[in-house]
């Protein structure tokens, strides 16, 4: 500590936010947290923006009151308002305070603001919808692995990720210099990897019969009023179509007397619908598997012969899920490049389905235990009725001006000069913000424990 610094003086109107005036030769940068005390207490508190002169010298610091520490306790509800105080850098034992009142329990990092400490998150704070995002090449996906190994090390919460580069199929394993207590509990997890058409693996698949009608119109690229004999005949079809498997269904609809399913039997003949690997006939669908509620799912989208297949797995897990919401079983859906399935330039049937479950459960799953981490390059890609229902920000190195400029708008809680501060970002740093972290912070992400299932690919060296 500088001894200009321990000269500051902090003012605070509200009890919430505080303002030192006279900050220059100050070291403190946006994302510093500090202690402001007076004689009524002591309070943490965040810097988030450092106003400068022409000179660029620092002439204002301003940011919020974070809670009151009395003692060895720290309040997060706690603060008063004060005419000045004395402001200092807070120290390691006063973030270890914090970190162990507010339960952040989940070692991700290394803070990048001094001192250097441990950054954590909490994990019952995943009970909020999460938006994660970063540029190709900032180490957005292996990041999101580290997270979640610490999720599924060290809570009950069961997760289901949605794979669609199969960056989690590996999920199981441990890196061969993988110890710690992390490492063993990841041993200790069952943790289930389905996979299209992967020999020796546990088969991806969904049962059409067991879709619901709106589902099967999707999957048929049938319209209500469009093809409304076809789609006729598909509702009153709802018996077989419960009922027949698959390879039988191609043979009765072709055979009718009824012109509709006729039609409806030469759609599916010309889609090539029932030679999709997608379909689970003797092997169990994705959704009964999930419905064991595993440490984790990874559902490898990547690996279908036809682009419709993946979607068609993302609705039945994504409908079937919200079907039995009133069971209220806590479950973690990361959906890894978001942009696939929710991006508001998909159009067609099956992909505008999936996109408006998962809008649906953006905004009412919260209360139902369907939570939301969506991880994708640019916001811009993601319907904004999805991001807009996200309590928490993760955000790697981005460049684009637009998506910097939405973001802040988005995500009010994260202070503007720390997203500004992505461009600089190298790989694995990222800025946390929002009610899974006990103040936004800045940090270098650790390494992983289990192997990155769909690393870059080096350019060949002669």
């Amino acid at each position: 500590m500088t001894e200009h610094s321990a000269q500051l003086s902090a003012h605070s109107e509200d009890g919430r936010s505080f303002t030192v005036r006279d900050a220059t030769g100050t070291p403190f940068i946006a994302g510093t947290l500090l202690l402001v005390a007076n004689a009524e207490g002591r309070q943490l508190a965040l810097v988030e923006e450092r106003e400068t002169n022409t000179r660029g010298e620092p002439e204002a610091l301003r940011g919020r009151l974070l809670g009151a520490i009395d003692d060895a306790v720290f309040d997060p509800r706690g603060g008063h308002a004060f005419t000045a105080a004395d402001v200092r850098a807070a120290d390691a034992a006063t973030i270890d305070l914090v970190h162990s009142a507010m339960g952040a329990t989940l070692e991700i990092g290394v803070n990048l603001s001094p001192p250097s400490r441990p950054a954590r998150l909490l994990a019952h704070r995943f009970n909020r919808h999460t938006f994660w995002c970063g540029q190709s090449g900032s180490g957005k996906t292996y990041a999101l692995g580290v997270v979640l190994e610490q999720l599924i090390a060290h809570t009950a919460l069961p997760v289901v990720v949605f794979d669609p580069n199969s960056d989690f199929v590996r999920l199981g394993e441990l890196n061969p210099d993988a110890d710690g207590p992390t490492a063993e509990l990841l041993a200790q997890r069952d943790i289930r990897v389905l996979r299209p058409n992967t020999p020796g693996a546990a088969p991806l698949r969904a049962r059409l019969t067991a879709m619901t009608m709106e589902a099967k119109a999707a999957v048929l690229r049938l319209d209500p009023v469009a093809d409304r004999e076809e789609f006729n005949a598909a509702v009153h079809l709802r018996e077989l179509l419960s009922s027949v498997d698959t390879a039988e269904l191609l043979p009765r609809l072709l055979g009718s007397d009824d012109p509709a399913q006729r039609a409806l039997g030469l759609r599916v003949e010309n889609m090539g619908l029932l030679g999709w690997e997608v379909w689970a006939r003797r092997d169990r669908e994705a959704t009964a598997v999930i419905d064991e509620r595993a440490d984790a799912t990874v559902l490898d989208l990547g690996g279908f012969s036809t682009p419709d297949q993946h979607l068609v797995v993302a609705l039945s897990v994504l409908d079937e899920l919200w079907a039995r919401r009133e069971e209220r079983r806590p479950v973690l859906l990361v959906i890894d490049e978001a942009h696939n399935l929710c991006s508001p330039m998909l159009t067609s049937p099956l992909a505008v389905a999936v996109r408006e479950r998962i809008v649906q459960i953006a905004a009412e799953g919260r209360k139902f235990g369907l939570w939301l981490l969506l991880s994708t390059q640019r916001p811009s890609k993601v319907a904004p009725g999805i991001i807009s229902q996200c309590d928490n920000l993760a955000l790697m190195k981005m460049t684009s001006p637009v998506d910097l400029e939405g973001l802040a708008t988005y995500f009010g809680y994260a202070p503007a000069a720390l997203i500004a501060r992505s461009p600089w970002f190298r790989q694995g740093e990222a800025l946390f913000a929002g009610g899974f972290v006990p103040a936004p912070t800045l940090l270098a992400m650790n390494a992983r424990l289990t192997p990155e299932g769909g690393s870059d690919v080096s350019v060949p060296l002669r």
